[in-house]
């Protein structure tokens, strides 16, 4: 089949068509079709934030993974600051002008599939419900909590806050004023999710694409009440590098956003009382806590921002990737650059990351609420030997190119696909 013949089909298709002469009048016989399907029109829809961020990365770098073999039509939305946010705010809880925009693209551009990354806050949930009624297949990756709590990162007040899992209405949430410490924003966000969990809205999507068993497991044992079924796990990705540096350096490595999540302010308290080398990169809120104390302790060097390609060597010649978030990360794609050189990573021992840190395979877990329990295992990973850090570090690369890999995840997102199709089939 070529793909002016694959181009014809459309949703009626799926039900009765015609391919090549030969009709498929029975779902079964079109399940079996589907799999073989070596050619794919796909939607991608993306929300994206005031600000960059990783979720922006990983629905660019899918997008131009899959256009390689498939053909991909992206669809985006922008946020906005001040009074032109809050009414998109506003309007996210039933926004006609995104739902007549995803229509018409669906209408012209008739795909097999639509993948949504993030709908906050300039697009909304209608976008599902519209998908949905169109009757295409429908895949959303969950790159955070978001509908589950208003926090959106299940952290708040110094410390996990985890209330809104068990809570049918998120209430404890409200009280605290979790978003941007306000009790209205996060009254209305909390409102508008509730809304469309009462309506049915999130369990329209086909498939949930959530980033680890972990992250899988409280988005199933929550007050969601969506089937086990539509959530499978498929974690992100990094392209490799083409150079390779052969000689570590003795030093550590931060990387990310300077703020109370990531743990920080311990990461300074542990290397002000050690000699050991840490170069941090990054911006964030607590940057000049961090300015500060690298002026005082003459082994911590701060500098600022810098491009993946600067990054990447540093990342290289380090001894290992320092991450110690105090909140349940996603997918940290520093994590998986990390990995891709062959450097390993030391890092909190709490939700994905636990399952990403392999202890003496891939890196090495502490307890993020203990700074003498950070400095033991940076001195632990420091007292192994060169062949044991050499052997370390080749399990680490040796693990990326099993996981992470472009074409792993290509591989897996068309998995996906198949079965979201296969799910939309049976329903109709």
């Amino acid at each position: 089949m070529n793909r002016e013949e694959i181009d014809t089909l459309t949703r009626i298709d799926y039900i009765c068509c015609y391919c090549t002469g030969i009709k498929i009048a029975h779902k079964t016989n079109l399940s079996k079709f589907v799999k073989k399907l070596a050619y794919m029109r796909i939607l991608i829809i993306h929300t994206f934030y005031q600000g960059p961020g990783g979720e922006d990365t990983v629905f660019k770098q899918e997008s131009e993974l899959l256009a390689i073999d498939h053909d991909v039509e992206t669809l985006t939305f922008q946020n906005k600051k001040g009074w032109k946010g809050a009414l998109q705010t506003l309007f996210s809880f039933w926004n006609i002008a995104a739902a007549y925009r995803v229509r018409k693209c669906i209408n012209n551009f008739k795909p097999q599939v639509v993948h949504i990354h993030n709908t906050h806050y300039a697009s909304g949930p209608i976008i599902l419900r519209t998908i949905h009624k169109l009757g295409v297949p429908l895949i959303m990756t969950l790159h955070n909590f978001r509908i589950l709590c208003p926090s959106a990162i299940l952290y708040h007040g110094h410390q996990l806050f985890l209330s809104s899992l068990k809570e049918n209405f998120p209430w404890t949430a409200i009280k605290k004023k979790v978003l941007d410490g306000s009790t209205v924003k996060t009254f209305v966000l909390a409102l508008n999710y509730w809304f469309h969990r009462r309506i049915g809205t999130w369990n329209m999507v086909d498939r949930y694409i959530a980033l680890s068993s972990f992250a899988k497991k409280l988005f199933i044992d929550s007050t969601l009440h969506v089937p086990a079924q539509k959530f499978t796990i498929k974690p992100n990705f990094t392209f490799p590098i083409k150079d390779t540096i052969d000689a570590q350096e003795d030093y550590f490595i931060y990387i990310g956003r300077l703020t109370e999540e990531k743990g920080i302010v311990n990461l300074l308290k542990a290397f002000s009382k050690t000699d050991s080398k840490i170069i941090i990169i990054g911006d964030g809120p607590l940057k000049q806590t961090v300015v500060d104390t690298a002026n005082r302790h003459a082994n911590i060097k701060y500098m600022g921002f810098r491009t993946r390609d600067e990054i990447l060597p540093l990342v290289e010649k380090a001894e290992a990737l320092l991450v110690p978030s105090v909140w349940f990360e996603g997918m940290p794609m520093t994590i998986l650059e990390a990995f891709s050189v062959g450097t390993p990573v030391i890092g909190s021992d709490i939700g994905a990351l636990s399952e990403l840190i392999i202890p003496d395979k891939t890196g090495l877990l502490f307890n993020p609420q203990s700074v003498d329990n950070m400095l033991k295992t940076v001195q632990q990973w420091k007292n192994y030997s060169i062949k044991e850090k050499y052997n370390i570090r080749q399990t680490t690369k040796e693990f990326y190119f099993s996981n992470f890999t472009p074409e792993e995840n290509k591989k897996k997102l068309l998995e996906i696909y198949n079965e979201a199709i296969e799910d939309n089939i049976k329903r109709s």
